[in-house]
C-alpha cells in the first residue's frame, strides 16, 4: 500500500505539552530529532483513521478547548471561541507541524523576527493572532479552524460572537435568571473534581469573588491566593481578605516583592512562550507557583469584565458620545479603541529603527469592531474585548502560567450558555449610569459583603512604574540598555530613556511610564530566553549607570 499521509504526536501530560506533525518527508526523522519534547510518537496513516480526533483541555476537562482531527487528506486544528488553550503551527514543503507551545516549534526552522508582529505588540502587549513573533508560524486564532488539504491551508470562523435576538426581560427576570446560569456553569466544572481543595485566584475584585462564593455554595473544598504587593501600589490584600472572611475559605497570601519579581521574571517568559508585555504576568506566576504546593486545580474570574461590560468600556463610551455630538471629534471610533490599549501606538516614528505599515493595527481589530454582528455600542465594545484582550491575551496566558507549575486552570465565566445570555439583555442592564457590570452586581449582592459588590472597579495594581524607576532600576538598564537596543535593531536607543524622561508623548507618565518600560523589557527577556538572540554589546556610555533622581532632576 502506498504511504500518503502520516500524523504523530507525542506529549507529555505533567507539563501539558504536546506536539504533532502531518504529512510525509524523507526529512521526517530528522525533523523530529530535533524537538525537545520527552514522549512516544504515535504515527497513524490516515485514509485508516477517518474522523481521529486528539483533543485538549485547559482546565482538565472533557471539553474541547482544542482539538486536532484527521479526516482523509484533511488536517483539521481548532480553537474553542474564548481561547483558553493556545495552537500554533509550522508548514513545511511536505509537513505541517503543529504544538501546543510556541516554544516546540523553534527547532524546526530557524527563526527570524517578524517585523510586523513586534509592532502589533508594542500597540497591545501582544502578538495579534494569526501572526506569532517569528515568520513562518501561526497561532490558530480563538473560534476558528484550520484546514489543511494537500498543500492548500484556509482558515474558517465556526464561531462569531454576535447580538443574539434580545429577550424580552426586565432587571428583576434578569436577577432571578442569572444566579441560576452561574451556577449551571460552576457545577459543569467541578462535576470531575477529587476530593481535595482547589485554589481560586482572590484578587478581591467582583469575579474572582463570585467564583469563590460560587464554589463554596457547591460544596467544594476551597484555597484562596491572592498578591501583596507591600508598601507598593493600590493594596488588594484587603479586600480579598474580606471575601475569605466572609465565605470561611483559608486565604494565601503571595508577596510579590521586586526581588521576587526580579527573580521569576525569565521563567515567566519561558512559560508564556510568546512576548506578554503586561504588567500582571509575573505576579501571576507567583500566584500560580504557590497554588502548586496544595492544589492540583485554580479556579480564577477571567472573563467576567468581557461578558459583562467591565470598567474598561466606560472610557471609549464616553469618548463615541462626545464625538457623535461633535462632529469634528478627535477621532474615529476604530481609533478610540486602539488607544484603549495605551500602549505604543501612535509614537511609530519615535520608537522604531525600522519602518512599518501605520495602519496594520486597524486590519488587526476591525473584524471584532464590525458592527454588523452587534446591535448597539456595547454589544460591539463586548464582542470587540471577548476576541481581542480575553482571547488573544488574558485566557491563554493563564493557560501557560498554569501549566508551567503542572496546575489546571478552570474559568467559569468562559461558559457559552452564560455568554450567550448576556448578548441576549439590554444595554442599560450591563452599564447603568456608571456603574458597569450592573445586572451581575444585583444578582449576586446577597452572597458577598456590599463593599466587594459595589466598590468601583479597579484594574490589578501592579506598581511596574514605582518599582522600574526604584528598586528594579538597575534590571531596568541591563535589558534596556541604549547599546543592545542599537545592536537589536528594532527599538530606537533613545526609547527608554525618553519614556523615562517624560519626553516620548503626553500620554505616556505616571503608571504609563512603568507599563512602557516593562513592556520593552518584556521583549528582550523574551528574545534573548525563548528566541536564543543573545545581545553583545553593551554602551559604554549607559545612561542607567546613574540613578533615576539624576535624571529627574538634572534634566
Amino acid at each position: 500500500m502506498q504511504l500518503k499521509y502520516l500524523w504523530g504526536i507525542a506529549k507529555t501530560i505533567p507539563t501539558k505539552q504536546f506536539v504533532g506533525y502531518w504529512g510525509f518527508d524523507s526529512q521526517l526523522e530528522m525533523l523530529l530529532d530535533k524537538l525537545t519534547i520527552s514522549g512516544n510518537y504515535h504515527r497513524l496513516i490516515s485514509e485508516n483513521n477517518t474522523g481521529l480526533i486528539v483533543s485538549i483541555s485547559a482546565g482538565g476537562t472533557s471539553s474541547l478547548d482544542a482539538w486536532v482531527e484527521v479526516q482523509h487528506d484533511c488536517l483539521i486544528l481548532a480553537r474553542e471561541p474564548f481561547g483558553k488553550f493556545p495552537l500554533y503551527w509550522l508548514q513545511l514543503p511536505k509537513v505541517v507541524w503543529f504544538a501546543s507551545h510556541f516554544q516546540l516549534l523553534l527547532p524546526l526552522i530557524t527563526p527570524i523576527v517578524n517585523t510586523s508582529a513586534l509592532y502589533g505588540y508594542s500597540c497591545f502587549s501582544y502578538v495579534p493572532t494569526p501572526l506569532t513573533p517569528v515568520e513562518g508560524i501561526y497561532s490558530v486564532a480563538a473560534g476558528t479552524k484550520q484546514i489543511f488539504r494537500g498543500g492548500e491551508s484556509s482558515s474558517e470562523v465556526f464561531y462569531q460572537w454576535q447580538t443574539l435576538p434580545q429577550i424580552s426581560i426586565n432587571e428583576d427576570e434578569a436577577i432571578t435568571q442569572l444566579p441560576g446560569l452561574l451556577k449551571n456553569s460552576i457545577e459543569r466544572q467541578v462535576a470531575d473534581l477529587p476530593d481535595e481543595p482547589v485554589g481560586v485566584l482572590l484578587s478581591g475584585g467582583l469575579d474572582s469573588s463570585i467564583v469563590a462564593a460560587l464554589l463554596v455554595q457547591a460544596g467544594v473544598k476551597v484555597r484562596a491566593y491572592t498578591l501583596d504587593f507591600g508598601a507598593f501600589g493600590m493594596p488588594e490584600y484587603p479586600y480579598a481578605a474580606q471575601v475569605a472572611t466572609h465565605l470561611h475559605i483559608p486565604l494565601i497570601k503571595v508577596a510579590a516583592t521586586p526581588r521576587k519579581i526580579k527573580a521569576a521574571l525569565v521563567a515567566t517568559v519561558k512559560a508564556l512562550g510568546l512576548p506578554f508585555g503586561d504588567g500582571v504576568t509575573v505576579p501571576l506566576y507567583l500566584l500560580c507557583q504557590a497554588a502548586s504546593e496544595e492544589t492540583r486545580i485554580i479556579f480564577n474570574g477571567e472573563g467576567g469584565d468581557q461578558l459583562f461590560a467591565g470598567w474598561t468600556n466606560k472610557p471609549i463610551i464616553a469618548a463615541s458620545v462626545y464625538n457623535s455630538e461633535h462632529p469634528g471629534g478627535t477621532a474615529d471610533f476604530t481609533e478610540q479603541y486602539l488607544r484603549t490599549f495605551r500602549r505604543l501606538y501612535g509614537y511609530e516614528s519615535r520608537v522604531f529603527q525600522f519602518g512599518v505599515g501605520f495602519d496594520q493595527p486597524r486590519t488587526w481589530i476591525e473584524n471584532a469592531l464590525d458592527s454588523s454582528f452587534s446591535h448597539n455600542l456595547m454589544d460591539r465594545l463586548r464582542r470587540a474585548t471577548l476576541m481581542l484582550k480575553g482571547a488573544q491575551n488574558i485566557h491563554p496566558r493563564a493557560t501557560n502560567l498554569a501549566f508551567a507549575h503542572g496546575l489546571w486552570v478552570r474559568s467559569p465565566f468562559c461558559d457559552l450558555p452564560l455568554a450567550e445570555w448576556t448578548f441576549r439583555l439590554p444595554g442599560d442592564l450591563l452599564l447603568r449610569g456608571a456603574c458597569e457590570k450592573y445586572i451581575l452586581k444585583r444578582a449576586v449582592e446577597s452572597w458577598l459583603p456590599p463593599d466587594i459588590v459595589w466598590r468601583e472597579k479597579r484594574g490589578m495594581g501592579v506598581p511596574l512604574t514605582e518599582w522600574c524607576l526604584g528598586e528594579l532600576w538597575s534590571m531596568v538598564g541591563s535589558w534596556l540598555n541604549p547599546g543592545i537596543l542599537l545592536e537589536e535593531g528594532r527599538f530606537l536607543p533613545q526609547l527608554p530613556l525618553q519614556v523615562i524622561l517624560g519626553k516620548l508623548g503626553g500620554q505616556i507618565r505616571g503608571r504609563r511610564v512603568g507599563e512602557i518600560l516593562w513592556l520593552l523589557i518584556m521583549w528582550q527577556v523574551w528574545r534573548t530566553h525563548v528566541l536564543g538572540e543573545k545581545p553583545t554589546r553593551r554602551s559604554l556610555n549607559n545612561p542607567f549607570y546613574l540613578p533615576y533622581w539624576f535624571w529627574k532632576f538634572g534634566h
